[in-house]
């Protein structure tokens, strides 16, 4: 069994045992997959059309606690309920766990109207914009992770100390280390791709124990549901083999750090690209470069989508091929933004400042709004950048800290428009709680420094 299922399907697997569990998935603001494990048979019977959970899930930290300050959800609002509505089309195999199927959900309120801050719904929101103009975006993107001698519970009753990756050198590329990790990769990759999550390679990336796994571009939907779920399968089959992962943009200051690069471009009804023009310089069309222009323009506004905690700044280093300048060039990845596919019917652009703990919804629905903004307003792009942008100074900088990026946030005109004054409210309040959980802890590094010398 290969790819995703149809209804049909899962009825005839459920019928000869095939299937016996469904997981029902909706995604969280931190881009998780929460839900509840079905009988197989109590799904196909009453709870296809939908289930309930807590809206609380649109409204907690990693640690799921329930924040106060929400205006959608809160203890005073009775923490009620939202609808998860089973979108049939996301039906798939769930190759690593047995007899066991998945279904994606979006969350709909007690009108059966979108929840308009869950991650799906943002990201449908541009999508649809994006039709009323006459396109349809592919994207594609990167995820980045380590990769652990010791597993999760191991690492965890460690205290997160003496952590040790899989290898003990830069494996960037690197055919024997990889090899050496396959025990893990393997299945992953080939799980992945009977789940039918187009999976095209794993390589070794420019760190000791770090991996890199790359899906084939799709539609915007399709490409933040393949990450998510390939996110989520790459923890648990790494456990499974008694490993850990981490997506942590920077689990330790001398290491390199970990990103989620996104791939983009537009294309017409007709399935002609509506970036390639090839008379124009580079095969840049005059759109794409306009759409460009509003990523480089509004990246400022969006970082938060892009890297939502403390530890997502501490990627942003010289040296690291983590970018620091909000600027685009030709094949470099020095830039924050990078040509790909020049002069070809496949030109796209990279965008490189998002880091591996990206929601994969929010990012692509904040660089769509972005890219069509600057369609809207026709902005001109200016000139790309040579050299190592690292060394510049009169180039535009990446917000540097969460505060920097919560407040780009905060006053963004561009992403109020496009999202609605009380989504952005929403995540500022999400943005706003991790850095004041930060700012109450005392870190080992504060203790370290201090405890004798202070």
């Amino acid at each position: 069994m290969a790819g995703n299922l149809t209804f049909d399907a899962l009825k005839a697997a459920v019928a000869d045992g095939t299937i016996d569990t469904v997981l029902v998935c909706a995604v969280d603001m931190q881009g998780r997959l929460m839900g509840k494990r079905f009988h197989a048979r109590n799904f196909i019977d009453h709870s296809f059309e939908e289930t309930h959970c807590c809206n609380y899930l649109l409204a907690t930290d990693l640690e799921m606690y329930t924040v106060e300050g929400y205006a959608a959800t809160s203890w005073a609002g009775g923490y009620g309920d939202y609808v998860m509505k089973p979108d049939l089309s996301t039906l798939r195999p769930v190759p690593w766990l047995d007899g066991t199927a998945m279904v994606l959900c979006d969350l709909l309120d007690h009108h059966h109207e979108a929840v308009p801050h869950s991650p799906r719904a943002l990201l449908k929101g541009q999508i649809a914009r994006l039709e009323a103009l006459g396109l349809e975006a592919k994207m594609a993107t990167e995820l980045e992770f380590f990769l652990f001698e010791k597993s999760f519970d191991d690492i965890r009753r460690s205290g997160f100390r003496d952590l040790q990756p899989i290898s003990a050198y830069n494996e960037d590329y690197h055919i024997l280390q990889t090899t050496k990790e396959e025990e893990v990769m393997r299945p992953i990759r080939n799980h992945l791709y009977a789940a039918g999550i187009p999976v095209e390679n794993s390589k070794g990336e420019a760190e000791a124990g770090q991996e890199e796994l790359n899906i084939r571009y799709a539609d915007p939907l399709a490409c933040a549901d393949h990450h998510t779920i390939a996110k989520h399968a790459t923890k648990e089959i790494a456990w499974q083999h008694g490993r850990a992962v981490t997506f942590m943009p920077k689990w330790h200051h001398a290491r390199v750090g970990s990103s989620a690069h996104v791939h983009q471009s537009l294309w017409k009804t007709d399935g002609t690209s509506a970036f390639f023009d090839a008379d124009a310089p580079h095969g840049m069309s005059q759109l794409m470069r306009h759409y460009m222009a509003g990523l480089i323009r509004y990246a400022p506004d969006y970082t938060w989508f892009l890297a939502p905690y403390v530890n997502s700044y501490k990627r942003f280093q010289k040296g690291t091929f983590a970018p620091t300048k909000t600027a685009w060039s030709i094949d470099n990845r020095t830039a924050g933004f990078r040509l790909c596919g020049e002069g070809t019917r496949g030109v796209r652009v990279e965008c490189r400042i998002g880091g591996s703990d990206l929601n994969p919804y929010l990012a692509l629905a904040a660089q769509l709004a972005a890219g069509i903004r600057g369609i809207e307003e026709k902005l001109e792009l200016e000139a790309p950048v040579t050299g190592d942008l690292y060394q510049s100074r009169r180039l535009k900088e990446v917000p540097r800290t969460l505060r920097a990026a919560t407040e780009t946030l905060r006053k963004s005109k561009m992403l109020r428009e496009a999202f609605g004054d009380a989504v952005i409210d929403h995540y500022v309040r999400a943005a706003e709680w991790e850095q004041e959980e930060f700012d109450r802890v005392v870190t080992d590094y504060e203790l370290a420094r201090g405890f004798e010398r202070a």
